[in-house]
């Protein structure tokens, strides 16, 4: 196989296994890259080929763990899964550096919300931190998805292909049942009736953040960190939480446990008694 039937062929076994089109364009990425880096056909690389292209991402490209992380993950894809030549397995590479993301106070929130400028920005803010969504599932949301009487909402083929339901706040149905009335298909629509994008809605969350003088990096994620954490605060249940936000596995969840600081404030210290 030549490079260009290689990233195809990748790229139609993720499609089979539901994967995102950003996992799809990401593991292409790394298998090209590696590809250019390394110069040798697929069926002749081996275990030290591949240590040699993360010495040079680490040494020489000053990629972080993180995305050394993902490109190990993109060529264990197509040479152990595709090809069964299994060369990445005893590969260590650095441990990923999480660090503890700054939580918006509920005080910021609020003047996030305040200062949105329009109802459909309002609304984008109020659903990314009431109901903890993602922004690219935020962007796609369609109205038939929405249930005011239920107080839900349906995410269609969310992170990994699956459906999941979310929670829709007081407020946020208030401002929905005044918005509705004003869009057909797409909740958030973009150009052409078509669903708003990540890029703009991250934008509005920029100028907003701007407008209400937040001196906290704000950005939409930190929205659905925003929502983990104040419930977390507020003594929900951490595998309550897991459903909520569709993590896979509990231990992705209990970073949080790391971010709340008002949890960690509540612990008495043993000099103090």
């Amino acid at each position: 196989m030549n490079k260009d039937e290689i990233l195809k062929k990748i790229a139609v076994e993720l499609k089979i296994q539901g994967k995102s089109p950003r996992t799809i364009s990401t593991y292409a990425f790394f298998n090209k890259t590696f590809f250019d880096y390394i110069k040798k056909d697929p069926a002749e690389v081996n275990e030290d080929d591949v240590k040699e292209f993360f010495a040079y991402l680490l040494s020489e490209r000053n990629y972080d763990p993180a995305s050394v992380a993902l490109a190990k993950s993109a060529l264990k894809f197509f040479y152990d899964e595709i090809l069964k030549k299994s060369i990445t397995k005893n590969i260590k590479t650095p441990k990923k550096q999480r660090k503890l993301p700054e939580v918006l106070t509920k005080e910021e929130v609020k003047r996030l919300i305040e200062n949105a400028g329009s109802l459909r920005n309002k609304l984008l803010i109020e659903i990314m931190y009431s109901s903890g969504l993602r922004v690219s599932e935020c962007a796609k949301l369609t109205t038939k998805e929405i249930n005011i009487q239920e107080k839900t909402g349906l995410i269609k083929k969310g992170k990994g292909g699956k459906d999941r339901f979310f929670i829709l706040s007081e407020k946020v149905i208030e401002d929905l049942n005044q918005y509705l009335p004003n869009v057909k298909e797409c909740l958030f629509p973009g150009k052409e009736g078509k669903p708003i994008t990540t890029r703009a809605v991250q934008r509005v969350i920029e100028r907003v953040a701007k407008k209400s003088a937040i001196k906290k990096r704000v950005y939409c994620h930190g929205l659905r960190h925003a929502f983990a954490t104040h419930l977390l605060e507020e003594g929900t249940d951490i595998r309550l939480i897991q459903e909520l936000l569709a993590h896979a596995n509990l231990q992705t969840t209990q970073f949080y446990t790391r971010v709340s600081l008002k949890q960690l404030k509540k612990v008495k210290s043993p000099l103090d008694t």
